[in-house]
C-alpha cells in the first residue's frame, strides 16, 4: 500500500482533456502589457487557406535542413504574406529570442526587431508551437523559396565588420559588429553564423578563447576548453551578435574532422566505465517503416552508474540544453525527459528527485519510478492532494507546481522557484505556513510575482474557483499518490505507456492524447526494461519523419523489452554520450526541461547511493 498522509474526499472538478504537447494556451489576463514603441503585434488570424498557401516538412536554413512543418502563404493582391514556422526552429536555426507574458503571448525578437504574437494566434504544428513571423523576419532581410516538401529560407550571407569585447565587467562578452542580420545556428555548445570573417579577425577570435573555423558559407564558433556558451544575443541599430561565455564549463569532445565518432565514443564509454554499459546502434524495419534505434542498456543493480532525474537548478522555470543538464549532474549518459510547454517554459508532467515532488503529474498519464541501484517500475500516477478546513470540508487541489492550468486550486512551493508569478487572467491565493493562512494574495501582487520561502505553500485560484479559508485559518494538506509508484525517490513522467508485462498497453484516449498525436510519426525517446536491464533509447526515420507510437511499441518488442515509456518527442529527442550530442531530434538540438541521466555514485549524494558489492 502506498505511505499515505489522508483520503481525498469531497468534490472533484473535470479536466479538459488536452491536445498533444504543448498544451492548450493559458487564459488570458484582463489587462495587456503596453507594447514598446516600434512593437509588432501580432493580430489573431486565421492560418491560410488551402487554396493560396503551401505547405511541407522540410525547412533549410544556411544549407541546414531541418524536418519541421511550415506554412507559408505568399503576398497577393489583397492579401498579406503569412510565414509560419515552429518556435524551436525560430530559435534554433535563426537565433530569434523569445520570452513569454502572463497573458500567454511570446515576445519574439531578432537584430532589434520585436513581435507580439498572442496566445490566440500560436498554432500547434503537430507537437510544436508555430507563430507568423513574416512581419518579423522580411523587413530584415530574410527570403523564401518553396519546393514540394521543401522551404528554403534565405539570408545572404554576410562579411564581419569588427570584433571587439564589451558590455561586461568580467570581459567575457564578444561583440560581433554586422552590415546586416544573419542566421544564428546552435552547433552542439558552439555556434554556426552565416559570416565571412579575415584572418585578421579569425585571428582576434582565437585570442578571446573561441575556436574558429570559416568556410565558403558559414563561420563555426566553439567556446575553448574550460569555457561554455552563456547565451547569444541579437542586437540591432547598428546590427550585431554579443556571445557572453562563461569560465567554468568544459567543451565537449568531437573527433578531428569535428563531428563525434561513434566508434570512438563507444570505445571511450567503455574505457571510462568500470561496470559494462552497452550501445546498441541499429537500423531496423516496422512495416514499411526503417527505423535508426540508438539504444544504451545496463544493470542499474551491478553498475557502478545510477539513474537520476536530471534538472536545472533554478526551479521549474525555464528550459535548458541537454548537455548541459547532463553536465551540471555529471551524467556520462542522458536522454531528454518528460513533457513542458515551449512557449511558459514549464513542466507539463511528474518530476521527483530524491522524495521530493519537484512538479506533480497530470492526467494520469505513464510514468517511471525507481530506488538508486534497482531497475524502474512502469505505471500510470496521478497525485491526490486536498486541503481540509476546521469543519472537516476538504477542498481538491489539481495540481502541483505545475504547468498544467486549470480552473480550480493548485499549490507551489519553493521548487517551483523563488517567486510566483500569475499564469493566468484573474488569480488570487492563499500563503499557508505549518498549517495556517498567512495572508490573502491579490491578482495584482502575483502578477508582480510573489516570492517562495522554504515550507510555504501558496495555493492559487484560477477561473473564479472559491477559496478555501482566510487568513489566520488553519489548514491541513492531505497527500498520496494513487499507487506505491509515488513512493518511490525518483518519478519522471511521460506518455503514453507503451508496454506493461511486455504486452502493448498504448492508450492515448486514457492518458488524454489526442489522435492527432498519437496517429502521427516523429523521432522518440523512450526508456524501458527487460526485466533484466534498463534501456534508454531514441528513435529516428531513416527516410522519414519515424515511428508512431504504434509502430515504436512494436519496435521495443522486437528488442525484447518487457516494460517501456514514451518520452517527449520530435525536436526534444536527445542522446548525449560522453558530453557529445549524438541525437538531435530533427537535427538541430532542442531545448528542454528535464532529462534522465546515468550518472557516477559517487556523485550522488551519500543518503541516495550504496556502492554495489
Amino acid at each position: 500500500m502506498p505511505a499515505s498522509f489522508g483520503v481525498l474526499l469531497g468534490m472533484t472538478l473535470a479536466l479538459a482533456p488536452p491536445p498533444p504537447p504543448p498544451l492548450p494556451p493559458l487564459p488570458a489576463l484582463p489587462t495587456q502589457p503596453r507594447p514598446a514603441a516600434g512593437t509588432i503585434t501580432r493580430p489573431q488570424a486565421p492560418l491560410p487557406g488551402p487554396l493560396d498557401q503551401r505547405v511541407g516538412g522540410v525547412v533549410v536554413i544556411g544549407g541546414m535542413s531541418q524536418q519541421a512543418r511550415w506554412q507559408w502563404q505568399p503576398a497577393s493582391p489583397g492579401k498579406a504574406e503569412q510565414l509560419w514556422l515552429p518556435l524551436e526552429v525560430l530559435e534554433g536555426q535563426l537565433g530569434v529570442s523569445s520570452r513569454s507574458q502572463s497573458d500567454g503571448s511570446v515576445v519574439l525578437e531578432w537584430f532589434g526587431r520585436q513581435l507580439i504574437v498572442p496566445a490566440g494566434a500560436q498554432r500547434s504544428f503537430n507537437d510544436e508551437v508555430a507563430v507568423e513571423v513574416a512581419a518579423l523576419v522580411r523587413p530584415l532581410g530574410l527570403r523564401s523559396e518553396a519546393s514540394g516538401e521543401r522551404l528554403t529560407l534565405i539570408l545572404d550571407s554576410q562579411r564581419l565588420a569588427a570584433v571587439r569585447q564589451g558590455g561586461r565587467a568580467d570581459n567575457r562578452r564578444i561583440v560581433l559588429d554586422l552590415g546586416a542580420p544573419t542566421w544564428i545556428r546552435r552547433e552542439r555548445d558552439g555556434l554556426s553564423l552565416g559570416l565571412n570573417g579575415s584572418p585578421e579577425q579569425l585571428g582576434q577570435l582565437e585570442a578571446l578563447g573561441l575556436k574558429v573555423r570559416q568556410s565558403p558559407e558559414q563561420l563555426l564558433l566553439e567556446p575553448g576548453r574550460g569555457q561554455r556558451l552563456e547565451q547569444v544575443l541579437s542586437l540591432g541599430a547598428p546590427y550585431r551578435i554579443a556571445v557572453d561565455l562563461r569560465g567554468d564549463g568544459q567543451a565537449e569532445e568531437t573527433s578531428p574532422g569535428g563531428e563525434p565518432d561513434s566508434a570512438d565514443l563507444e570505445a571511450r564509454l567503455r574505457a571510462r566505465l568500470p561496470a559494462p554499459l552497452h550501445w546498441q546502434k541499429q537500423v531496423l524495419t516496422v512495416g514499411s517503416q526503417r527505423v535508426l534505434v540508438n539504444a544504451i542498456r545496463m544493470d542499474p543493480r551491478t553498475s557502478t552508474l545510477a539513474l537520476q532525474p536530471l534538472t536545472s537548478a533554478n526551479g521549474m522555470q525555464g528550459l535548458s540544453s541537454l548537455l548541459a543538464l547532463a553536465s551540471r549532474q555529471q551524467a556520462l549518459v542522458a536522454i531528454n525527459g518528460g513533457y513542458f510547454n515551449r512557449v511558459r517554459r514549464l513542466p507539463l508532467g511528474a518530476l521527483r528527485d530524491g522524495g521530493r515532488w519537484l512538479s506533480g503529474p497530470i492526467l494520469e498519464r505513464g510514468v517511471i519510478a525507481w530506488q538508486p541501484q534497482q531497475l524502474p517500475r512502469f505505471g500510470r500516477l496521478r497525485l491526490e492532494e486536498s486541503l481540509i478546513d476546521a469543519r472537516g470540508d476538504r477542498w481538491p487541489l489539481l495540481t502541483l507546481n505545475s504547468g498544467y492550468v486549470q480552473r480550480g486550486l493548485s499549490r507551489y512551493t519553493d521548487d517551483w522557484g523563488r517567486v510566483y508569478t500569475a499564469l493566468s487572467g484573474g488569480e488570487s491565493a492563499l500563503l499557508i505556513r505549518q498549517g495556517q493562512v498567512l495572508s490573502l494574495i491579490e491578482n495584482a501582487q502575483l502578477r508582480a510575482g510573489q516570492p517562495l520561502s522554504p515550507g510555504d505553500s501558496l495555493i492559487v485560484a484560477r477561473g473564479g474557483a472559491p477559496m478555501p479559508g482566510a487568513p489566520g485559518d488553519r489548514l491541513i494538506l492531505f497527500s498520496r499518490a494513487n499507487n506505491d509508484l509515488g513512493d518511490e525517490p525518483n518519478v519522471i513522467g511521460g506518455g503514453p505507456l507503451l508496454l506493461s508485462g511486455g504486452r502493448i498497453v498504448l492508450d492515448g484516449a486514457r492518458e488524454s492524447f489526442s489522435p492527432a498525436f498519437l496517429g502521427q510519426g516523429a523521432p522518440r525517446t523512450l526508456v524501458g526494461s527487460d526485466g533484466h536491464q534498463l534501456w534508454l533509447l531514441t528513435m529516428e526515420g531513416v527516410a522519414d519523419s519515424g515511428p508512431t507510437l504504434g509502430q515504436a511499441a512494436l519496435l521495443l518488442q522486437q528488442l525484447g523489452l518487457q516494460e517501456a515509456l514514451n518520452l517527449d518527442g520530435g525536436s526534444s529527442t536527445g542522446l548525449v554520450l560522453a558530453g557529445v550530442h549524438t541525437v538531435k531530434g530533427r537535427g538541430v538540438a532542442g531545448a528542454v526541461h528535464n532529462g534522465l541521466g546515468l550518472v557516477p555514485l559517487t556523485s550522488l549524494p551519500l543518503v541516495t547511493r550504496t556502492l554495489p558489492e
